[in-house]
């Protein structure tokens, strides 16, 4: 656990925010897919710490995340000022796995689920970017893998910008124009999501990695509070409770449980 001082905490559309601690122990491990686990509240009545994706860190210390206020939690995060601090507990949890350096990778991203996956933009060669959003002013990070250089293609469930309809339906066109090359699927987004793709995966017999968004308690696999059900072929029914933050959050997408 490490004090984390706040240097930047920015409002970037509607409810979401990026803040940018300096915690040079912790940034200079983290790996795309990690998180960090944040008490915001240092008051003793609010003790439990809230999971945060490692959006991107800098050489000097710097780590960012990028965040969405939806309770008290980030609620009191969006309101600290440059100079508060914050305890952060860091780096946790599996990260995604490099690409083969004849693979494409291939980010299949939901909402902030987008910020989960961006270190792979300083880390793996160019790739593509599936972002589905509900509406426009849930794109985020956009520009920001454009210019990494990534091929970038949105859908919202509106239509307001890109194509209408799931990130999953971009699929097919995706593998038509880059027919007869290797792709490598890493995903970050809602459960419905998450699972729509291993299906679209396993059908269609492509790999990939897949990051589940889940709620968490302690953050190191002790509570079992955040447990996932994944693939066990061992096991009598086929499958078994994996403790996300310690087991994940990134899991190969095989191991995603899919409800008959």
């Amino acid at each position: 656990m490490k004090i984390g001082e706040i240097i930047a905490n920015e409002h970037i559309k509607g409810d979401y925010y990026k803040a940018s601690f300096y915690v040079p122990e912790i940034a200079q491990k983290a790996k795309a897919g990690q998180f960090v686990h944040i008490q915001i509240d240092q008051r003793q009545d609010k003790i439990l710490r809230r999971p945060f994706s490692i959006c991107n860190t800098t050489e000097d210390g710097i780590l960012t995340i990028l965040y969405k206020v939806v309770g008290h939690g980030t609620s009191v995060l969006s309101a600290l000022q440059v100079g508060a601090v914050c305890d952060v507990m860091g780096p946790e949890g599996i990260p995604f796995s490099e690409p083969s350096k004849d693979a494409i990778p291939v980010a299949v991203v939901g909402g902030y689920g987008a910020a989960a996956t961006f270190m792979l933009t300083k880390y793996t060669k160019k790739g593509i970017l599936l972002l589905g959003a509900r509406t426009e002013g849930d794109v985020l990070l956009a520009e920001e893998y454009k210019k990494a250089g990534w091929d970038v293609r949105i859908s919202t469930d509106d239509g307001s910008v890109g194509y209408k309809g799931r990130v999953t339906e971009l699929i097919p066109q995706l593998l038509e124009d880059y027919k007869d090359q290797k792709l490598f699927f890493q995903a970050c987004g809602p459960g419905p999501m998450l699972r729509a793709l291993a299906l679209e995966l396993r059908n269609r017999r492509l790999t990939g990695e897949l990051s589940v968004d889940q709620n968490m308690c302690c953050g190191v696999g002790a509570c079992f509070g955040c447990v996932v059900k994944v693939v066990d072929p061992t096991s009598p029914d086929g499958w078994r409770y994996a403790r996300s933050c310690s087991e994940g959050p990134v899991f190969p997408a095989e191991m995603i449980y899919i409800e008959a």
